[in-house]
């Protein structure tokens, strides 16, 4: 798995969300998927709980690491050449 961590932009290159960019929520390293911020939404039933009301709610769901590119490393890069 490439250099990613939690909080790092990346743009996702495969996919229904092909080209879209977003933040790092969660990584999974043992199946190598990682969760982006408002990427690969999800529509998820709940029952009603005392502590929730339930219904449909909206949420992130994993994406394998393969089909993201790191936007973060390419800042840096751009960076390290303007000061040599």
């Amino acid at each position: 798995m490439m250099n990613l961590k939690k909080g790092i932009q990346v743009q996702v290159i495969s996919g229904k969300d092909k080209g879209k960019t977003g933040e790092i929520l969660e990584i999974n390293r043992k199946l190598g998927k990682i969760k982006i911020k408002s990427i690969n939404m999800i529509k998820r039933h709940t029952k009603p709980t005392k502590e929730n009301k339930g219904g449909i709610i909206s949420k992130e769901s994993f994406i394998h690491h393969s089909n993201v590119k790191n936007l973060d490393l390419k800042k840096k890069e751009k960076n390290t050449k303007g000061k040599k």
